[in-house]
């Protein structure tokens, strides 16, 4: 298969997995997490229960969308020490790397926001996936920096990048025109970088 049909096919792939997200989020947010169904879904989003589950397996992940990934050609350089050698630059690199390759639906935040406000319960297993995130990038850090590094520490460092994500979030929702999510999050890591400077 030609390189460009595969991307063809990818392309067609990533929006139908956001207009299953954004059917998703809307159900939610109209009926309630328990007041709609799966069927329901394949309905509005015009495909088969079959198809839809090839997608998705189940409502969460329809809601929340896929857990991030990051590239695996900037995670290997990410571990081999670079790109720059310096831990938080280049955690910050790898993770714009992630908000390049997924799509991380900016313009569905604002209605995100609300679904979530509404369901506390989406809450804690947006928590949950975010600790098994959390965990693996610890895992990275101590394999690039060495045990001796400290997974506490490491884990301090993943928790004070993801709280900067949330702020470049919180950025993009209020204002959906303004820069990229990459840019509002390196953004907020030189104003941290220089508040705690």
């Amino acid at each position: 298969m030609s390189e460009s049909a595969i991307s063809l096919r990818e392309a067609k792939k990533a929006q139908t997995l956001r207009r299953i997200r954004q059917q998703a989020l809307e159900l939610t947010r109209d009926r309630g997490l328990e007041g709609w169904t799966m069927d329901d879904l394949a309905e509005l989003v015009e495909v088969s229960r079959r198809t839809l589950f090839n997608y998705v397996p189940g409502k969460i992940d329809a809601i929340l969308g896929e857990p991030p990934a990051f590239p695996d050609d900037a995670l290997a350089v990410f571990r081999a020490g670079g790109p720059t050698g310096r831990l938080v630059d280049d955690m910050t690199v790898l993770a714009v790397a992630m908000f390049e390759r997924d799509d991380f639906g900016a313009d569905l935040l604002p209605l995100a926001k609300q679904v979530f406000a509404a369901t506390p319960r989406l809450i804690l297993i947006a928590h949950e996936r975010f600790e098994v995130v959390a965990a693996e990038m610890v895992g990275h850090i101590l394999e690039r920096e060495g045990e001796s590094y400290g997974s506490d520490r490491a884990l301090l460092a993943v928790r004070v990048l993801a709280a900067l994500f949330d702020v470049a979030t919180y950025a993009l929702a209020a204002d959906p025109d303004g820069p990229p999510l990459a840019e509002r999050f390196e953004e907020a890591v030189d104003q941290a970088r220089a508040l705690l400077t």
